[in-house]
């Protein structure tokens, strides 16, 4: 399968290493977050409760569909490699801001400079990954293995700054997590500057901004092979931002230490590596583990229901983020497959702003039944949008072929570039 632009090559896999390497790296100083496993602990100490917390994700949940679609056909139309390090500059701008509040309203400044990272990262690292696939070994074979790395990478750099913002946080105060974070996302943006940008996504002939996205929107919108791969993402995004987001809560409801909030983080941010490496070992191409995922990503949500056991609980965490990470890199190589290069960054950001335009209200209600019903009662959310997502990966696994369809390169006037 190829592309306008650049002509696809066949390479070792240790030049592709080579290649990828600087993402890698920028993974993993990017995800290095001292405060992120202490962040609720943090909120609650400067006057945060669960509705509130539920109205701050609701707020950079609405930031990211604004920005979404713009920074992804930026990324198409400029430079990936640019947005990822303006998205990396942002997250720098959160954790100090964050650092420097002291009052609730000044926190929710933080989390909509978090909101613009989020628009800005989303879907890029996947596109770029992809597009540098491609463009090394002519095909999108190994995308699941390498993005699945990049998943690994940043995994680890949140187990490890997990244990450590949570012993920083014991030993001296919450509030230092931020700041030491603040280096950390600056070094990403330089180590970016040493990453060859593929260049599949650049046309001879420049489209006009009018028709880039009138081709995104179509591909978006239009029926076909691309509906139940985009329902699949918007729920597996919906439920792994809803685990990272209020998994915590339960920690807070059964008055655990500040010094488990480390260890219980990093086995939560573990799922990202482990979902990782599961990523195309779980054949979801296969009626076996299809079954057995459809089945579990229900049970996990519904242990979170009914137990008060913090062991349980976090193991129940994990093994629902575990299965959410590894179905979720498998759809993301379903929807790259099939859309072309020139408009891929668009298509994913769209697709993604409609998950961050679904959790607004998600979170909303959650931070609202966890207020006054407690957040075992409001697990039932995450249950049931566990169930939404396995039948969703039925319905994707039934609709994708064997061997994935052409795609039409963006400058064909047709009504979508997929067909069903």
């Amino acid at each position: 399968m190829t592309t306008s632009g650049a002509a696809p090559q066949t390479s070792s896999p240790a030049s592709l290493t080579r290649r990828l390497l600087p993402l890698y790296v920028a993974a993993a100083l990017q995800n290095f977050g001292l405060w992120v496993p202490i962040e609720k602990l943090f909120m609650s100490e400067i006057g945060f409760n669960a509705a509130t917390v539920g109205v701050m994700a609701a707020i950079y949940a609405a930031v990211v569909p604004i920005l979404e679609v713009p920074s992804g056909i930026l990324a198409d139309r400029w430079s990936r490699r640019g947005v990822l390090m303006v998205a990396n500059a942002a997250l720098m701008l959160s954790a100090l801001i964050g650092g420097l509040s002291h009052t609730v309203a000044t926190y929710m400044l933080a989390a909509v400079v978090l909101g613009v990272f989020f628009a800005m990262n989303s879907g890029t690292m996947e596109a770029v990954v992809y597009d540098t696939v491609l463009e090394e070994t002519g095909g999108s074979a190994s995308f699941e293995r390498r993005i699945g790395r990049v998943r690994i990478v940043e995994s680890l750099a949140l187990v490890t700054s997990a244990l450590a913002g949570g012993w920083v946080a014991q030993l001296a105060t919450p509030r230092l997590t931020y700041f030491l974070t603040v280096p950390f996302a600056a070094l990403s943006v330089v180590v970016l500057l040493a990453f060859k940008e593929p260049r599949l996504h650049k046309t001879e002939k420049a489209e006009s901004m009018r028709g880039h996205l009138a081709v995104t929107y179509r591909t978006i919108t239009g029926r076909g092979r691309l509906l139940p791969i985009a329902a699949l993402v918007v729920l597996t995004s919906v439920l792994l931002q809803a685990i990272f987001e209020f998994g915590p809560l339960w920690l807070v409801a059964l008055a655990a230490p500040a010094i488990l909030y480390g260890p219980f983080w990093a086995a939560l941010t573990s799922t990202l590596g482990l979902g990782g490496l599961l990523a195309g070992r779980l054949r979801l191409d296969r009626p076996a583990g299809l079954a057995i995922v459809v089945v579990l990503l229900p049970l996990t949500g519904l242990v979170l229901t009914v137990t008060r056991n913090l062991a349980v609980i976090t193991l129940a965490q994990v093994g629902l983020g575990l299965l959410v990470v590894a179905v979720s890199i498998h759809v993301t190589r379903l929807l790259h497959d099939a859309v072309p290069s020139t408009i891929r960054t668009g298509v994913a950001s769209g697709v993604s702003a409609l998950s961050w335009m679904v959790f607004l209200p998600f979170s909303l209600v959650f931070g609202l039944v966890s207020r006054v019903y407690g957040v075992h009662v409001a697990g039932w959310l995450l249950t049931g949008t566990a169930l939404l997502a396995g039948l969703a990966l039925v319905k994707a696994a039934r609709r994708t072929p064997s061997a994935p369809e052409p795609v039409l390169d963006m400058t064909v006037p047709v009504a979508a570039p997929v067909r069903s």
